[in-house]
């Protein structure tokens, strides 16, 4: 994409939360040293989200998100670890994606860091992360963010439209003014190998490591 000079975008619109920007400024200078991360959710009701061959399971459709936050505010990732598990469910026929899984993250700046999925609830019961650093704690929706520094829990709303955000800073770097964009093709490339190398962990029962700039 770089070669071609095309303009690139991807909808990874959690990097245009303004709570999230908040908490890259609170790890500036207490860097993450653990992240836990999660989506505990319902099945989505398209069938082809419940084929592995077609949407890729849900730590590629979904978690995806959560991997690209946790990238956005910690690094590269070197090295995962997942496992997978599946129930058969009456209600949803041909379902074969993982009902259930986990990953450990490695990440380059020493970082460790663990990931938690399922489709198994009838509600959205939990997506978000939680970072952890020097006398910090951090927890962070695409709602808000709770900011724990030993001296109470407060919350911050998120404000504004991150989707818009992010549909503004495209539409302005197609038309040449300063781009803005926070997620190109190849940052995007870079978390779904992550998604992907999960998945191959899952599989193969082993440590799978990502090479530095993949």
């Amino acid at each position: 994409m770089e070669a071609a000079d095309l303009v690139t975008a991807v909808g990874y619109h959690w990097r245009y939360i303004d709570t999230v920007e908040e908490a890259r400024r609170r790890l500036a200078d207490r860097p993450p040293q653990l992240l836990s991360g999660y989506w505990l959710d319902s099945t989505p009701p398209p069938q082809w989200w419940w084929h592995q061959d077609q949407s890729g399971g849900q730590m590629v459709e979904q978690t995806t998100h959560i991997i690209d936050l946790a990238r956005y505010l910690a690094g590269d990732v070197t090295q995962v670890f997942g496992l997978a598990g599946h129930k058969d469910r009456e209600q949803f026929p041909g379902l074969d994606v993982a009902t259930a899984s986990t990953a450990s993250l490695r990440f380059a700046n020493g970082a460790i860091g663990n990931l938690a999925s399922t489709c198994l609830l009838n509600w959205g019961h939990r997506v978000g992360l939680h970072v952890f650093g020097e006398g910090l704690a951090l927890e962070l929706t695409d709602h808000d963010i709770m900011i724990d520094v030993g001296a109470g829990r407060p919350v911050q709303h998120a404000q504004g439209d991150p989707v818009w955000r992010e549909d503004r800073d495209f539409i302005d770097a197609v038309r040449g003014e300063p781009n803005r964009i926070r997620c190109s093709y190849g940052e995007a490339l870079k978390t779904h190998r992550v998604a992907l190398a999960i998945n191959q962990s899952a599989r193969e029962g082993r440590a799978i490591d990502i090479p530095a700039g993949k």
